[in-house]
């Protein structure tokens, strides 16, 4: 197709009118993840990569015997409030899945343990941070026409990017058929002006920018954590399993994460008690005590996004110890436009388009784009 247009909050609005003069569309179910705008603009999307033989044979026998290591460490320093600490040691890192290549292959990793937020960060955290700093977030602003120079000066009012599900079955190629950008929308507005947070003070805080989460783990004295971070925490010492808590994804018929039911995008059920975001904690934790690890919503990491970085790390045979993500931002499907790493899925997350709620499943969103589906959670190294 070979349209790339601008990103961000502006960019929803050009890429809509855009694709709704061309008419095409572009993802085949089960492939990718919404993530919001990013998402919902046309890509012309290039065949999966494929794994070479050498990168298929890297685990060898003396590989695939190696067995990951928990620290025995006990937590480093005093307790941090609302935080359990994450021992760190060495774990299998990726997934197996056909249609996650950019999660593939297994590697090792190493982490130091860590502090880590027993939840997302929740509206009334968020709202603790606002009124204490005076912070306004990305949506809340007007997108500048000097940052936007293809959109139409009437596009450009501050808002964010909504689920919005059609009232009927669709084709899951075109994405603007359940994602709108709306005037007004933001952390205070999940689903636009006529919405509030009242009742929702224990949920995530959605419609989060990666420059909000920044700007909200400084004032608390934290940070974002790393990819790695992210899924070692996520596995719970649970070794190269599927989900967070095994292999089954509803062990005993029960729900273990906020996913979506029924028929995406037109028809959620709700089986699992929610439509939408869930209260934090609604759900089991997993082996080390954190909730919402998978589903619930998105969480930025610090990591830029590269779909080759995990071919780069297992390329050299050893534990790669701490990283940090590439140095840079590289995603085939939209060549320019850079991106952060997210993770965990959200309760749009399912195996009929999506399901990236798995352990090692990877997300990626463009750094000033915030959505209802999108938050975060901090960490705070050891000393």
């Amino acid at each position: 197709m070979g349209i790339t247009l601008g990103c961000g909050l502006a960019g929803a609005l050009i890429c809509r009118q855009r694709i709704a003069q061309t008419g095409e569309s572009t993802t085949a179910a089960g492939t990718y993840c919404d993530k919001g705008i990013g998402a919902a603009k046309p890509q012309a999307r290039p065949a999966p990569a494929k794994v070479t033989t050498a990168e298929a044979s890297a685990l060898t026998a003396t590989d695939t015997a190696w067995i990951p290591k928990i620290n025995p460490n006990k937590p480093a320093g005093h307790a941090h409030d609302g935080m359990i600490w994450i021992p760190g040691g060495e774990f299998w890192m990726g997934a197996d899945d056909s249609h996650m290549t950019d999660a593939k292959p297994w590697h090792r990793v190493y982490v130091d343990g860590f502090w880590m937020d027993k939840t997302e960060v929740t509206n009334e955290q968020f709202e603790q941070f606002v009124k204490a700093t005076g912070y306004v977030t990305v949506a809340e602003i007007k997108p500048r026409l000097e940052d936007y120079p293809q959109a139409k000066p009437e596009n450009l009012v501050a808002g964010s990017v909504v689920f919005s599900p059609p009232d009927h079955e669709v084709e899951l190629g075109n994405h603007f058929q359940w994602w709108s950008y709306v005037a007004g929308a933001n952390w205070r507005h999940s689903n636009g002006p006529a919405s509030d947070i009242q009742n929702r003070k224990n949920h995530p805080v959605v419609h989060i920018a990666y420059a909000d989460a920044l700007a909200y783990c400084k004032w608390a004295g934290k940070r974002l954590p790393t990819e790695a971070e992210f899924e070692f925490a996520s596995r719970g010492g649970l070794d190269r399993k599927r989900y967070d808590w095994g292999d089954e994804f509803m062990p005993g018929g029960k729900h273990m994460a906020n996913t979506f039911q029924g028929h995406f995008p037109d028809m959620n059920t709700g089986e699992d008690g929610y439509t939408a975001t869930a209260p934090v904690a609604s759900f089991p934790p997993n082996n080390y005590g954190l909730f919402d690890m998978a589903g619930n919503v998105w969480e930025w990491t610090s990591d830029w996004y590269r779909a080759d970085y995990y071919q780069t790390l297992a390329a050299s045979g050893q534990v790669v110890v701490n990283p940090t993500g590439p140095a840079d931002s590289f995603d085939p499907a939209e060549p320019g436009v850079v991106k952060r790493v997210m993770r965990g899925g959200s309760f749009l997350c399912t195996d009929q388009y999506c399901s990236r709620y798995m352990a090692g499943g990877r997300g990626k969103g463009e750094p000033d784009t915030g959505t209802n589906h999108l938050g975060f959670r901090c960490v705070i190294g050891a000393k």
